[in-house]
């Protein structure tokens, strides 16, 4: 049990690489950055040679700060954002991109400009969108390949491999093109708990009969935990570690960090359902384990064996959390760079606002959250944002009041997403918080404040590294399975709760919320 294992996170900016040991104890992390290229406003573009070089920086520093020996290294496994690459049939970058150039090869997972063809799946009625909470998301790989076919069809006729980012990680580590059972089943409208996962017929009803053939998809999914062999000779130059280390099937970020919240509550199946995982930055995503099948509109899902073998997920999600506090900061006349010391800043000097003027402070200002649409649970990715009671006050002051109340509006989102998931014979009662939001003081008050929830925010550093390494060490044998990983490698968490004092005043903000939904859809009528 002396023997370590290597986690990958490749994130929407960075790729962050960690050395862990069997116990879960993160010896040492290091983060290097990734570009994006923005060619038009709803275009997102990556990479993807320059993400692998990336997580080899992150792996070679992670590994120097840890004063890990490479041959100590028993496993490995990555973790990523649901991007799409495209490589040619030699496994050569592909264009996706209207400039044109070979390098941008990966769509990544923020880029909508497939909401028409998503719009189309969703016409389509198709059973496989009972998985998916009935509704298509441009997010989703389906649409982006629609897209492609049509859009780029030089770059459709040369393509040889689609993979989802974790997949691709996992095939330049190992050379294997198996896919992870997480990834197909999330984002490529594969069903899980089939016996025949794909559903060709919809892919022939959506104009790309061809795409299982020409992007090698497999007939079946890997499950989580599967060793996929050992690194490749190159691989494990380029990434400094030996040959003899074992690569675990990949999944998508979020749902790592979701197995390293939950995944010490599978032994638990009548308690299962208390507890929803956030993983919170750019976006967020919130995910409940369950061992029952509940279908929920508007809700991805229900996924089976994406996560854990034996349990389903329901996903929901904000499309930008993060990104939206940025925006508020970025966009008003007394904001700026919102970097780390900004929202400080600006967190610091709400608190002193919110002692002053007591419970009513800014609380005449109210927003939608949906500025990059409504992921969950209205399902709208045309949904825009909207902010009332806005006045002239142009001051830093000004900036703190629409921030304060723009952090309530994202925290008044995941209590929408919880009363739906209650409704469907959830019982949720405690968040697991992770990622990025842990840092924003503001948004760890009012997840508990706004959803009534006890909060629990993990002990580990890293979740996404966590979850990861709980795979990596399962596909190593460091563990006879992933539950068992989970179990022997989670590090705790600590809990607050919520203030009842304050709950009167989050109810009526609640109620003006979702009279806000129906009166944004009764303008966009008009319209």
């Amino acid at each position: 049990m002396d023997r370590l294992v290597a986690a990958v996170d490749v994130g929407t900016g960075s790729a962050r690489a960690g050395i862990l040991d069997a116990r879960g104890r993160l010896l040492g992390r290091y983060e290097h950055p990734i570009e994006m290229h923005r060619p038009a406003g709803d275009f997102a573009e990556h990479d993807s040679e320059q993400i692998w070089c990336a997580v080899c920086a992150a792996m070679r520093g992670a590994l120097q700060a840890a004063a890990a020996d490479p041959a100590d290294i028993a496993g490995i496994s990555f973790d990523a954002t649901c991007s799409l690459v495209v490589r040619d049939r030699l496994g050569r970058p592909l264009s996706v991109s209207p400039s044109g150039e070979a390098r941008w090869d990966t769509i990544v997972w923020l880029d909508h400009r497939a909401l028409e063809q998503a719009d189309e799946c969703t016409r389509s009625g198709h059973v496989v969108l009972d998985f998916i909470g009935g509704v298509m998301s441009p997010e989703m790989e389906t649409p982006k390949l629609m897209w492609l076919k049509r859009h780029m069809p030089a770059t459709w006729s040369a393509a040889g491999y689609f993979l989802d980012l974790a997949d691709f990680l996992t095939w330049k580590a190992s050379g294997s093109t198996e896919r992870s059972q997480c990834t197909l089943t999330c984002k490529w409208t594969f069903m899980g708990h089939e016996q025949r996962g794909w559903r060709r017929d919809f892919f022939e009803t959506v104009g790309i009969p061809d795409m299982l053939d020409r992007g090698q998809l497999p007939e079946r999914a890997s499950a989580i935990g599967k060793d996929l062999g050992p690194l490749t000779p190159q691989s494990a130059r380029e990434l400094g570690l030996t040959a003899s280390c074992r690569v675990g099937v990949g999944i998508i970020d979020a749902h790592a960090g979701t197995l390293a919240l939950l995944g010490g509550f599978a032994g638990d199946p009548s308690g299962m359902e208390r507890h929803l995982s956030l993983i919170g930055g750019t976006s967020s995503c919130v995910m409940s384990l369950s061992p029952a099948q509940r279908p929920t509109p508007g809700i991805w899902g229900p996924y089976y064996g994406v996560v854990l073998p034996g349990l389903w997920v329901n996903e929901g999600g904000q499309s930008v959390t993060g990104a939206l506090l940025d925006h508020v900061v970025r966009s008003h006349g007394a904001g700026g760079e919102p970097n780390a010391a900004m929202h400080a800043r600006v967190v610091a000097r709400v608190r002193q606002l919110r002692i002053a003027e007591g419970a009513d402070f800014a609380d005449r200002l109210h927003v939608l959250p949906d500025f990059h649409g409504n992921r969950s649970p209205l399902g709208d990715p045309h949904a825009r944002g909207v902010i009332s009671g806005l006045n002239l006050d142009a001051s830093f002051d000004g900036l703190c009041k629409l921030y304060w109340r723009t952090a309530v509006a994202i925290a008044l989102g995941v209590r929408h997403i919880l009363d739906v998931l209650n409704e469907r014979g959830f019982t949720i009662d405690t968040l697991h918080v992770s990622g990025g939001h842990v840092n924003n003081p503001l948004l760890i008050e009012l997840y508990a404040d706004a959803t009534g929830c006890t909060l629990e925010v993990p002990l580990a550093e890293d979740t996404m590294l966590l979850g990861t390494a709980m795979i990596a060490a399962t596909a190593a044998g460091l563990y006879p399975d992933l539950r068992q990983a989970c179990a022997a490698m989670q590090r705790g968490s600590r809990k607050s709760y919520p203030h009842p004092e304050v709950r009167a005043r989050f109810d009526r903000d609640y109620r003006v919320f979702l009279k806000m939904h129906e009166q944004r859809r009764a303008l966009e009528a008009l319209s």
